[in-house]
C-alpha cells in the first residue's frame, strides 16, 4: 500500500463542491478543509504510484473547481 497526502486548490466559493466529489473518489481515506493557501488536504491509500496519478490526474484535477494539486507521498521508515 501507498500512502499520499494531496493539497488541493479550489475556485474561491467552490469548495464544497469540490469537498463532496472528492469525497466519492475510490481510495480516499480522509479530507479535511484548510485554512491558507491550500483549500483542502486528501488523503489517498492505493496499492502503487501508477494507481495514484491515475486518480490524481484522472480523477482529482478535473473536477470542475479545481486550480491545483500538490502530491506528497509517504514512506515507511
Amino acid at each position: 500500500m501507498s500512502i499520499a497526502f494531496v493539497l488541493v486548490s479550489t475556485v474561491p466559493g467552490k469548495e464544497h463542491e469540490v469537498y463532496n466529489k472528492i469525497s466519492q473518489v475510490n481510495y480516499i481515506v480522509e479530507i479535511h478543509p484548510l485554512f491558507g493557501e491550500y483549500d483542502l488536504i486528501v488523503k489517498i491509500d492505493v496499492n502503487d504510484f501508477s494507481e495514484l496519478g491515475k486518480i490524481v490526474v484522472d480523477k482529482i484535477r478535473k473536477i470542475d473547481g479545481v486550480i491545483d494539486t500538490k502530491t506528497l507521498t509517504g514512506v515507511k521508515l
